[in-house]
């Protein structure tokens, strides 16, 4: 007997798939499987205290557990490894994540932000968050996934999943973030991460004062990349392959 999951960035309406963006992994990977099956056990209050190994799931292990990824690129950085966070998400106000990528950026470590809403971290401020970018993109469609991604000394860890950097989020709800394993998935990431933090592409940037400035031309003029229609390019030209 095999167990088929899906764990998605979104919630399953057919209206608002129709214009938000999202991620969704369908696996039959087992240890998948088995995590699913102990959170709702869980849920249905017959296994109350579960471990989970390929999920970090609140309102118990996602900030502790991102944190704890965050406080490794600290460490892979002061050893010279590779070392950089990635994050998109929809919001960012949690004072505890936002302590530990200020931690990150004064230890060196480069971070880059990518959110669609509300962010309370301050990019750009000597001293404390020297090597944090902040982008965000307006645009046809309503960015709503969210990513996670980790360079972890040359062992790069990624993750999809529900939630977002909030105190409801995080205390209030059940939420659960998934790991990739799969090469092209992970792949798939690090190019939407490439695209949208390239300063080819068209976007709006926060400032260390917290003004947000819309970047639509290049130096020249030129038009920047639309990043949802370069996305949309993308997944078309794979489907023409298929």
């Amino acid at each position: 007997m095999r167990r088929y999951c899906h764990v998605g960035t979104g919630n399953y309406n057919p209206k608002t798939a129709r214009f938000y963006e999202d991620f969704g992994l369908l696996t039959a990977r087992e240890s998948v499987g088995e995590d699913l099956t102990k959170l709702f056990n869980r849920l249905s209050g017959y296994a109350p205290d579960a471990a989970f190994s390929s999920l970090l799931v609140s309102p118990n292990g996602v900030r502790e557990g991102l944190v704890e990824r965050i406080d490794a690129e600290i460490a892979h950085q002061a050893a010279g490894k590779p070392a950089r966070i990635r994050l998109k998400m929809n919001s960012l106000v949690d004072e505890q994540i936002i302590d530990a990528l200020y931690r990150a950026s004064m230890a060196g470590v480069p971070v880059d932000i990518f959110v669609r809403g509300m962010c309370c971290l301050r990019p750009g401020v000597p001293g404390l968050s020297d090597t944090i970018n902040v982008r965000s993109v307006l645009g046809r469609y309503l960015e709503h996934s969210r990513a996670f991604a980790f360079a972890n000394g040359g062992d790069p860890r990624y993750y999809i999943g529900s939630a977002d950097m909030m105190h409801r989020n995080l205390d209030r709800r059940v939420e659960a973030l998934v790991q990739l394993v799969q090469p092209d998935h992970m792949q798939e990431i690090e190019s939407l991460f490439d695209l949208a933090m390239s300063e080819e592409a068209a976007s709006w940037r926060l400032g260390s004062d917290g003004v947000w400035t819309r970047h639509k031309l290049s130096a020249t003029g030129e038009k920047l990349i639309d990043v949802q229609d370069e996305v949309m390019r993308r997944i078309g030209a794979k489907r023409g392959r298929g």
